[in-house]
């Protein structure tokens, strides 16, 4: 009999990743009682009842704060992202907001609707009013860059081919993000070494504890007089009263951000766009695309990428028959699992573990076909939060 995933659809999602759902075998709807699988991109998930029959999540962007994460997690639920697949729309609105802020771009557009067309003398004003407009180049102008991700480096390469210095800052920076970087980044050692050299800084983390107001009343008076700060990150990385402050001081020359507010919204100095960084068609595409193939991944064989919340997981199929267990990375789970197969003579053709903080996975193929009565036994073991048997169908053999 051929496996049947429902999967929940909460906001509009391109076309052309819906279709990377084999036909047949996934049914899409807005109004699906018991979800197999739910796909998201901005609606806030934290107030609904996410049914027990949810084995997956995958939000069609990078940041998963609209997605309870933690509950998910206690329930053995991936939640899957697609990091990068928005880094090309992001870096060039960061380009367009640095030019906005070199260049007065916003005071000069809202001094030209002011005008009145049917003024005799519109020419002459247009000329004297320009004065007050006038910019500086990118060229020659320093970058600091926090957050050394994809989009960060995409900036950073983006912005030395203009002629800026470049300076960038990420702890965390991942291998694959330190070959992509440009030689001629120099290294930062901190935040506070960012704000002090840099004429423009742009911000690419994601929102979490530790970079909650990582801009805030403590360092930025530390930034150069005139400087312009960025923010297409996530709104809570600022400390908007602090950007006031030092707006009003003139310590900040510029706040150019992707999150209006209450707070910000009309106040001089502050240009607030509403949340652009991943409106194009090609970044909603390459999203979906992205998130759509790996929920088939996981749905079909167990293979995680790309999940907040769970090891990087993949295994080869060798096998017709996988289970997939998630549970707590706590001791001899691996060892529990294996005697659980063995005490009903199946023989383990392949297995793989690996964990991430408190989350392990183990994918686990098996000669033979696997019993519900040894399903179970491995979802009685004690951390074991969610158990999925993965035989390939008929036609997939």
């Amino acid at each position: 009999m051929t496996r049947t995933y429902q999967v929940l659809v909460l906001n509009q999602i391109s076309a052309t990743g819906l279709k990377r759902l084999p036909e047949g075998r996934y049914v899409t709807g807005k109004d699906i009682a018991q979800p197999d699988a739910v796909l998201v991109r901005s609606a806030d998930m934290h107030g609904m009842t996410i049914p027990a029959s949810v084995q997956a999540i995958a939000r069609a962007g990078a940041g998963t704060n609209n997605i309870p994460v933690k509950a998910m997690s206690s329930r053995g639920v991936p939640v899957f992202n697609a990091p990068g697949a928005n880094a090309n729309a992001v870096k060039e609105l960061v380009l367009a907001g640095m030019l906005l802020a070199a260049r007065n771009l916003a005071g000069a557009l809202s001094f030209i609707q002011g005008l009145d067309v049917a003024d005799p003398a519109m020419e002459t004003k247009v000329e004297d009013g320009k004065k007050a407009f006038a910019g500086f180049e990118l060229a020659g102008q320093t970058l600091g860059i926090i957050g050394l991700g994809k989009i960060g480096c995409l900036v950073a390469d983006a912005a030395i081919k203009l002629g800026m210095n470049v300076y960038g800052y990420d702890p965390e920076i991942t291998v694959d993000a330190a070959w992509s970087l440009p030689a001629q980044v120099r290294k930062a050692h901190s935040v506070a070494e960012v704000l002090r050299n840099s004429r423009f800084v742009t911000l690419h983390v994601p929102l979490v504890d530790a970079t909650r107001h990582l801009v805030n009343a403590g360092n930025i008076d530390q930034m150069r007089n005139g400087a312009v700060l960025l923010n297409f990150s996530r709104e809570g990385v600022v400390e908007e009263e602090a950007v006031l402050r030092a707006l009003a001081g003139k310590t900040l020359g510029q706040y150019v951000c992707d999150f209006p507010s209450a707070a910000i919204n009309g106040q001089p100095g502050v240009t607030a766009l509403p949340h652009l960084g991943a409106s194009t068609r090609e970044a909603e595409e390459n999203c979906a695309v992205m998130v759509a193939d790996q929920l088939v991944d996981y749905l079909d064989h167990g293979n995680v990428r790309n999940a907040v919340n769970f090891p990087n997981v993949e295994m080869p199929r060798e096998s017709a028959f996988r289970i997939a267990v998630a549970n707590a990375n706590v001791p001899n789970m691996v060892g529990q699992i294996s005697t659980a197969v063995a005490q009903a003579g199946l023989n383990i053709h392949n297995m793989v573990n690996k964990s991430r903080g408190d989350m392990a996975y183990t994918l686990v193929d098996v000669d033979s076909a696997v019993s519900d009565a040894v399903i179970a036994s491995i979802r009685a073991i004690e951390g074991v939060l969610a158990v999925r048997y993965l035989p390939l169908q008929a036609a997939e053999r």
